[in-house]
């Protein structure tokens, strides 16, 4: 191999090495100080492993999918918001393919039950089901509400693992705030 080659093949093994390790950066919660940082890509990477969720209702006549979640943080708020594609069957038919969407705006809150960041006061922004007209009736609608409502309460947008609980030691955990696109969880002594 001439010097060019095997220094153009050192270059380019460094700079593969450097993103590599950049992108594992990313996904590893921050602790910096009395807070606790994460990103959207850590909260996104979460969701993907949670979904889709299926539910049945009235005895299976009714079928609610949600599948394709999309989190963000939109510049200035102090909100999160979910995008989600929805799949909707009745009388038996499948739920499983998208026949609308819906999104959600929510702040986030620690739950130490689940020791995960839940939804806080979620507010449904924007609801699109095509095979409703693009808008929802009374079924569809207490379907996804009691969801979100059931979500919120039992299911974390994203849990803390073992290693970061343990790095946090006896350290309590208090209040979650969202800014500049990024959840900040503060910690108590």
């Amino acid at each position: 191999m001439n010097r060019r080659r095997f220094l153009a093949l050192s270059v380019a093994i460094a700079a593969t090495a450097t993103i590599a390790g950049c992108s594992t950066l990313n996904a590893v919660s921050a602790l910096l100080g009395n807070e606790v940082v994460f990103s959207q890509l850590q909260l996104q990477q979460s969701l993907n492993r949670n979904f889709p969720k299926h539910y049945d209702k009235l005895g299976g006549l009714v079928s609610l999918t949600l599948m394709n979640p999309r989190l963000s943080i939109p510049p200035g708020s102090h909100r999160l918001r979910l995008d989600f594609d929805l799949g909707l069957g009745a009388l038996g038919s499948d739920s499983s393919r998208p026949t609308g969407s819906f999104a959600l705006t929510s702040a986030l809150r620690f739950d130490p039950s689940t020791r995960g960041l839940h939804l806080q006061e979620p507010a449904i922004e924007h609801v699109d089901v095509r095979a409703l007209g693009g808008v929802m009736n009374a079924t569809s609608r207490q379907m996804l509400n009691t969801w979100l409502v059931d979500y919120a309460r039992d299911e974390p947008v994203y849990r803390f693992d073992n290693s970061l609980l343990d790095r946090l030691g006896a350290r309590r955990i208090g209040s979650t705030e969202i800014n500049d696109g990024q959840v900040v969880v503060h910690l108590g002594q």
